[in-house]
């Protein structure tokens, strides 16, 4: 009975502790690295925004004009019944 609690009482501020030590200052390289080269075809390195913000395919934007435009279903001559 005690042991749970004892690793209970022992887990909860490590990971309490764990969670606050996040930096809320902006990201850059590393002294001595440079950002990533500039993809092929394009004029300019991106900057660090660039490379932080998600692209479209990261996070699509959400379409509600399924809903709008829905059709009855096809009948699906695989739905059988269990036997």
């Amino acid at each position: 009975m005690t042991r749970p609690l004892l690793l209970t009482a022992t887990l909860l501020p490590a990971t309490l502790l764990l969670a606050a030590c996040g930096s809320t200052q902006d990201l850059k390289p590393a002294p001595g690295a440079a950002l990533p080269v500039a993809p092929r075809g394009a004029a300019e390195r991106p900057g660090v925004a660039k490379l932080l913000a998600p692209s479209v395919q990261a996070r699509p934007t959400r379409s509600n004009e399924l809903l709008t435009q829905s059709k009855p279903r096809k009948p699906d001559e695989f739905d059988l019944p269990p036997q």
